[in-house]
């Protein structure tokens, strides 16, 4: 078998692929690429059992079709290297061995048998189906992705909550002291229907995600998910299990609201959180008459800090305490210019807002206080 592929284009969909593969791998064959020719296109394969990962491009020419396994790592350094140039693939199935010729040189590597190859989960036939535009659920995975935890005795916290109801579709994430919570309200169903989507192909999503195109189809239904995208698809093992009630944690009444810088906030953080308590990493919020104060002490190193800025405030003298890594991570997956911050009372969770929100979306972000000596 022969065929002739762009050295580039290959080279960046195997790189794609290749986050897919784990270090060490239950089976030596999900080490592997698996390589499918059909009908003048090239097929890709990379899988570790629970996620698998699909995506094609056209030959410059091939001889037939043939399908072959070849260990990922080899493959991936030989060819990153190399220019943009027709990359040619001899294939001996019978001696299993490839030989790959390029403009100066030529490697060759053996191949194994792609009999061996795992198959994807299937979906069934009475999957649920969302199409997502792609730019949105690039956003909302690139905005939820952080919250996400890794608890071992919560699986059900470790993944991204896809929740389908007759009003919107929401996208969820928590690990318990932080949540982010996307609704895209032109996407409804009237048969409700969710499912968790593990970190690691959330993760696979963000990077191969384009900022425009056309839809994302999701096909999932108790056990597995099917994400069509622009370049290939994903399959996956979902998380089972049930997700918690993340509404009941929201506050619905928060009469104190100011709205301040976002980057001017973020850098106030990030100057006053080295001098909090490196166990606890409380900062306390103090706002009164259009100022918001930032407190940051180490007691047992004789550290303190204290820094001032300027917002907009309508609500009572507060001092409220949150963990200032966490408000870091949830300023920094803001992109607009300002931040609406509304709290209840210093014991209960306070909700951080984008000044705008995005087109037919509702977008928050709740953070839960931290206790302060006063």
């Amino acid at each position: 078998m022969r065929f002739t592929v762009s050295s580039t284009a290959l080279s960046s969909r195997l790189a794609a692929l290749s986050r897919v593969i784990n270090s060490k791998n239950s089976l030596p064959i999900l080490g592997d690429f698996l390589f499918d020719v059909i009908d003048g296109r090239l097929h890709l394969t990379a899988s570790d059992s629970e996620v698998m990962m699909k995506t094609a491009l056209e030959l410059n020419d091939s001889d037939g079709d043939g399908r072959f396994c070849v260990k990922s790592h080899d493959l991936l350094e030989a060819v990153k290297g190399i220019s943009e140039q027709p990359i040619s693939f001899e294939v001996d199935l019978q001696a299993n061995i490839a030989r790959i010729g390029y403009q100066n040189g030529m490697f060759s590597l053996p191949v194994e048998n792609a009999e061996e190859f795992p198959q994807p989960q299937q979906v069934g036939d009475e999957a649920t189906v969302i199409n997502i535009p792609t730019p949105v659920l690039a956003d909302n995975i690139n905005r939820s992705i952080f919250a996400t935890a890794q608890d071992e005795l919560r699986p059900v916290m470790n993944g991204i909550y896809f929740d389908l109801t007759p009003d919107h579709l929401a996208i969820v994430a928590s690990d318990g002291h932080k949540l982010v919570r996307n609704k895209i309200l032109n996407i409804h169903s009237d048969e409700p229907a969710a499912f968790i989507l593990p970190k690691k192909p959330a993760t696979l999503l963000k990077g191969v995600l384009s900022k425009q195109g056309g839809d994302v189809i999701i096909r999932f239904d108790d056990r597995n998910a099917e994400i069509n995208y622009e370049e290939g698809v994903i399959i996956c093992r979902l998380i089972e299990g049930r997700y918690p009630n993340y509404n009941s944690v929201i506050p619905q009444s928060n009469p104190n609201q100011l709205t301040v810088d976002r980057l001017g906030l973020l850098a106030a953080l990030r100057r006053v959180q080295p001098f909090s308590n490196d166990s606890s990493n409380l900062i306390r919020f103090h706002v009164e008459n259009g100022t918001l104060q930032l407190d940051a002490e180490d007691y047992d190193f004789s550290k303190t800090a204290t820094e001032r800025m300027s917002c907009d405030y309508n609500g009572m003298p507060m001092s409220i305490g949150f963990k200032g890594s966490s408000f870091i991570e949830i300023l920094s997956n803001f992109e607009c210019p300002e931040v609406v911050i509304q709290l209840a009372d210093p014991s209960r969770a306070g909700l951080v807002l984008p000044s705008e929100q995005p087109s037919e979306q509702d977008v928050l972000m709740l953070m839960m206080p931290m206790l302060i000596n006063d």
